[in-house]
């Protein structure tokens, strides 16, 4: 009996990752449970349990009392001399308690408590497991559609994907395999609930750590994403080895690298931009693949005037802004982006100061107008974009 008690407990041991210390002390509690349940009481029990044999002893400590009151606390001194010869009124002896004794319904009680404590530590288990990687990405396999929700598998327990973490453009399938990014992990009375997102830009960071030794290795840095999800998104990265190049150890040989977090986040488009110190630099690198003419950064404001020219203004602005916004994101300023021949228009403006300089932007004014349809040449409607930063939040 002990031998299957030692290897049911290695058994929980290995499967579930509940130490036998634990087990031990559920049983312990168990037995002192049963005790209690079929005699009343149970504050003179005690339990010992052989950590190497699994051979427990348990015992009541009964007092020697001439006049017995309470058997449960006390023992008459006839009783006594039977355990321990030399027992006399007033000493405390062990009084061995038989667990066979014990009733049907305090069995199943101590059953019950040797196995509530199992699926305790279980789920502590599984939280302690899953909290560590709390912002980190996990592979998991769609099980079903809860509503709008979808319950992902992630091997010890069940992660919810919400509405609003869902890319609108991605449609999964049961049992397919995707990564998700944990955002939180809540220890509930049911166990771990676990929240997870494929929209957030932490998840392209992740994959990209991941995909890029370089940037595991900390020889490349990501600096700053920006991210809309399902669509498009730029990073910003730069090199701490000026023998390395920080772009191209991202995009792979032939884009092999960068292709396949693309295939990951289903044909999402990934710009890769180097970062400057210079913000002159940075956002004219931002704005790729439009060229850029001049730009006029105003650190303190964090404000930036861009011009451009005329046939790369569409471009520079993108479909529906998206372009600018990304840029507006990516670096933590407002753009403002004209054309050559509005800026030239424009009162005051006079375009021999706006020569790009990597060091320094003459300090010139010109008029901020908002771009129209008719302008643009698209669904463009305003050029100030509010000042979102793209870096971890």
């Amino acid at each position: 009996m002990n031998k299957e008690l030692m290897e049911a407990l290695e058994i929980l041991e290995r499967e579930k990752e509940i130490s036998k210390d634990t087990l031990f002390e559920a049983i312990e509690n168990s037995l002192i449970t049963a005790y209690k349940n079929h005699f009343g009481k149970a504050d003179n029990v005690k339990v010992e349990i052989d950590r190497e044999t699994c051979d427990y002893y348990c015992y009541a400590e009964k007092e020697v009392a001439e006049e017995v009151e309470d058997p449960v606390m006390q023992i008459s001194p006839e009783e006594a001399k039977e355990i321990d010869p030399t027992a006399k009124p007033g000493d405390i002896v062990r009084v061995e308690i038989r667990s066979k004794e014990f009733g049907r319904i305090a069995t199943q009680n101590a059953k019950s408590v040797i196995l509530q404590k199992i699926r305790e530590e279980e789920r502590s288990v599984i939280y302690n497991q899953y909290f560590e990687k709390e912002k980190d990405v996990v592979t998991g396999i769609v099980q079903r559609y809860m509503g709008k929700n979808i319950s992902i598998n992630l091997g010890k327990a069940d992660a919810i994907l919400n509405e609003n973490e869902q890319v609108r453009t991605e449609h999964f399938r049961p049992t397919e395999r995707i990564k998700v990014y944990i955002l939180e992990v809540r220890n509930t009375p049911k166990g771990p609930r676990i929240l997870v997102s494929r929209t957030h830009p932490e998840l392209v960071k992740r994959l990209f750590e991941s995909e890029v030794t370089e940037i595991k290795d900390g020889t490349v840095e990501i600096m700053s994403i920006a991210r809309e999800a399902g669509s498009r998104t730029k990073i910003a990265v730069r090199s701490n080895n000026p023998n390395v190049d920080a772009v191209g150890a991202c995009v792979g040989i032939n884009g092999a690298r960068v292709n396949s977090i693309v295939d990951e986040l289903c044909g999402e488009k990934i710009d890769i931009v180097n970062w400057d110190e210079n913000p002159g630099n940075l956002i004219q690198n931002a704005l790729s693949p439009a060229k850029i003419v001049a730009v006029f950064a105003d650190p303190d404001e964090k404000t930036a005037k861009v011009v451009v020219p005329d046939y790369q203004l569409s471009l520079a602005i993108g479909k529906e802004g998206q372009n600018a916004r990304l840029a507006a994101r990516l670096t933590g300023y407002k753009i403002d982006i004209k054309s050559e021949t509005q800026a030239k228009d424009a009162p005051g403006f006079r375009y021999e100061d706006y020569v790009y300089d990597d060091e320094e932007y003459e300090e010139e004014e010109y008029s901020e107008e908002s771009y129209s349809e008719e302008s643009s040449g698209g669904d463009y409607e305003e050029e100030m974009y509010p000042e979102e930063s793209g870096s971890e939040e």
